[in-house]
């Protein structure tokens, strides 16, 4: 037996889509249909929840747990690349209808995620579980060339015109620094591997008993090399970072400890870190968030 009870978007999915979104209008009967689709019984929203999703937890018609995700957009690429990873290091996907942009997820503690550990033992285990998710982005037997993600190249290539619109003038070397970095590391691209795509220590929740301690959610999947995914952690709790003494000097201390941790080029991973950071700071300022955007902007000033 289902049940349907009103849904209420977290205020933090309202404020990045837009009150007016057409598809927080098709909410509410998508939750239905994906209820009724796999016999599920809805016990609460998730919040404050992701900026492109709602997760409802729910209960099997076994009465087994899971959790129930509808994304914005996206839900294609990301049950393939948990089908990809088959649990490994990350949450397991029950089924998918990314059609309705619906995942039947693998319930995890979604209260409890590697934010809730000191910043040097977060850290540590995010880089133990990001390491296990890249592997080759197809199955043993099939081509390299022939899996359904997008490549690093593709995805930043659609950043490239709002990097030039709206980094402020006054930090137009350090965009163009960026870009350029973007053309080298983009020329000698040294592997391809399946990427998480969107890595921090806020996507790494606690599993169940039996389970690896801390599994990974929320990907948004890109082919590429492991700098570009390693890039974001590197400015991971930066209100925090920012706030205290010697920020400049921590930021690049950071790089090289996350390089040497995982083999990755040092030189690579400060690249994609600063190229990251001017790419997020001009998507926030392109969104109105200039407060956030300065500050990734005067981050990518750090390294």
């Amino acid at each position: 037996m289902t049940s349907a009870p009103h849904v209420e978007p977290p205020q933090r999915l309202v404020r990045f889509l837009g009150a007016d979104s057409p598809w927080l209008a098709r909410l509410p009967g998508l939750v239905r249909a994906s209820l009724e689709r796999w016999e599920l019984t809805a016990e609460r929203v998730v919040s404050p929840g992701g900026r492109g999703s709602l997760v409802v937890l729910v209960r099997r018609a076994d009465g087994s747990p899971a959790a129930l995700k509808l994304r914005a957009t996206g839900a294609a690429d990301e049950a393939a690349a948990l089908s990809r990873w088959e649990g490994h290091g990350a949450v397991r996907l029950l089924d998918a209808a990314p059609g309705d942009g619906a995942l039947l997820l693998e319930r995890l503690h979604a209260d409890v995620s590697l934010r809730s550990l000191p910043d040097a033992k977060a850290t540590l285990e995010a880089v133990s579980a990001l390491h296990r998710l890249w592997v080759s982005p197809t199955p043993p037997g099939v081509p390299d060339d022939q899996h359904p993600f997008t490549t690093v190249e593709e995805y930043t290539a659609r950043a490239v015109e709002g990097i030039r619109a709206h980094v402020p003038e006054e930090a137009r070397p350090l965009a163009d620094e960026a870009l350029a970095l973007r053309s080298e590391l983009l020329a000698d691209a040294p592997e391809n591997v399946l990427l998480h795509g969107d890595f921090r220590q806020g996507a790494v929740l606690s599993g169940d008993p039996g389970r690896a301690h801390w599994l990974v959610v929320g990907p948004d999947p890109l082919v590429g090399e492991r700098a570009y995914d390693l890039a974001r952690l590197v400015r991971d709790r930066l209100h925090d970072l920012a706030a205290g003494s010697g920020a400049p000097a921590i930021a690049r201390r950071r790089v090289g400890k996350l390089a040497n941790s995982l083999e990755v080029g040092r030189d690579r991973l400060r690249a994609w870190s600063l190229y990251r950071a001017v790419e997020s700071g001009a998507r926030h300022i392109a969104a109105g968030d200039r407060a956030d955007g300065e500050a990734l902007l005067e981050f990518a000033g750090w390294l």
